[in-house]
């Protein structure tokens, strides 16, 4: 005769609340892996400490390992698109053990950078409002910040110049680019109606990324430039006939309400940072490479800029050229080429590019960022 233990076999049709009983135990089972895996991260940082003093608080390689593995072995139907957001909040917190880490940014708090910083690190960092793009470089060189955050690209608005032209006299190297879906909403105060509004407050470029929206439903409103999206929110918060172009967080933060959703022209619109670092990233496998250079000046010199990338059949994903204000007329050109600077392939080509070009700064190897999620 076979005894089976009925205490240990789950209930063929269990009732709503024991599978809220079930829920529960997971859930206190999670809390104890939690807590496990964090007495390992401390335990990390403290040999980390202790066999490589100075070592960097953050690993943007490292990061993209385990995250890669979790995804490859997800079995469902727990949603992979929501592994990453779960366990970049998990990672955060248990480096925040170690200490918090500093991330400068362009503030105020409510900004799209903001939330490139949120969505990077958690909710455990310690994010550093800063004034101005050159402000977050300075914070990070003069030790600060551990890193910083700056835009430098935006689908429908094109390159953020005050990035590009920091990074030619700076000392920082890229170690991770994210990549953030913008998505503008029409904030109002709660006792304004759309019909009552006179102005409309915003940065330029976010009041660009809504010009048809804003033609066709507030043709005869005026609209005021902002130094951030940030700041229009607590410019409308404050007039009683204001709305503001901004992110719904900065609605939380500003106490408005959101009277439309994603108003901007373009529905895939998305803004690229840049984090900057003083040490360079491993390679992950799949890389971006940054680098800027100065020509010599004459004929053929995009050519001659271009050809050492062309010939080994390596991927350039963009090129801008931007003055460089030493000399009259002399350019610099910024290139995001697809691999890492120890690749073989890469390393040759940059060997190449000092030989035919008045000069060339390796900007960093990092990580591509994931694909935008929505």
């Amino acid at each position: 005769m076979t005894i089976s233990n009925s205490a240990n076999v789950p209930s063929p049709d269990p009732g709503l609340s024991e599978l809220r009983v079930r829920i529960d135990a997971v859930d206190e089972r999670i809390l104890g892996l939690l807590n496990e895996r964090a007495r390992h991260a401390a335990a990390v940082g403290e040999l980390k400490r202790e066999l490589q003093p100075g070592a960097p608080f953050y690993a943007p390689a490292r990061e993209r390992e385990v995250l890669s593995r979790l995804a490859s072995l997800n079995p469902g139907p727990f949603p992979s698109e929501a592994l990453r957001p779960v366990f970049q909040e998990i990672m955060g917190a248990c480096l925040s053990l170690e200490r918090p880490l500093r991330v400068s940014f362009l503030g105020p708090e409510g900004t799209f950078t903001h939330q490139a910083v949120k969505h990077q690190f958690g909710l455990s960092v310690h994010a550093l409002p800063q004034v101005s793009i050159p402000a977050i470089f300075q914070a990070v060189e003069r030790g600060q910040a551990d890193c910083g955050v700056v835009p430098v690209e935006n689908a429908t608005e094109g390159v953020v110049d005050s990035t590009l032209d920091t990074f030619l006299e700076s000392p920082l190297l890229i170690t991770a680019e994210i990549l953030l879906p913008v998505e503008q909403a029409l904030l109002l105060r709660h006792d304004l109606e759309l019909a009552q509004v006179q102005r409309v407050y915003s940065h330029p470029q976010a009041l660009g990324q809504c010009q048809r929206w804003l033609a066709r439903h507030l043709p005869n409103v005026a609209q005021v430039s902002a130094p951030s999206t940030a700041e229009a929110a607590r410019l409308a918060h404050e007039d009683a006939e204001g709305a503001a172009v901004a992110s719904e967080l900065a609605a939380k933060l500003f106490d408005l309400r959101v009277a439309v959703e994603c108003i901007q022209d373009l529905s895939g619109n998305a803004t690229r940072f840049l984090v900057l670092g003083r040490t360079p990233t491993a390679p992950t496998g799949r890389d971006r490479t940054s680098l800027v250079a100065t020509v010599k000046d004459g004929p053929g010199a995009l050519l001659h800029l271009l050809e050492p990338l062309a010939k080994r059949g390596l991927n350039l994903s963009r090129i801008q050229s931007r003055p460089t204000r030493r000399k009259a007329w002399e350019h610099a050109f910024f290139l995001d080429v697809e691999g890492h600077e120890q690749d073989e392939v890469i390393a040759a080509a940059l060997a190449e590019l000092r030989e035919v070009t008045a000069s060339v700064k390796l900007l960093g190897s990092y990580p591509q960022a994931q694909e935008v999620q929505r």
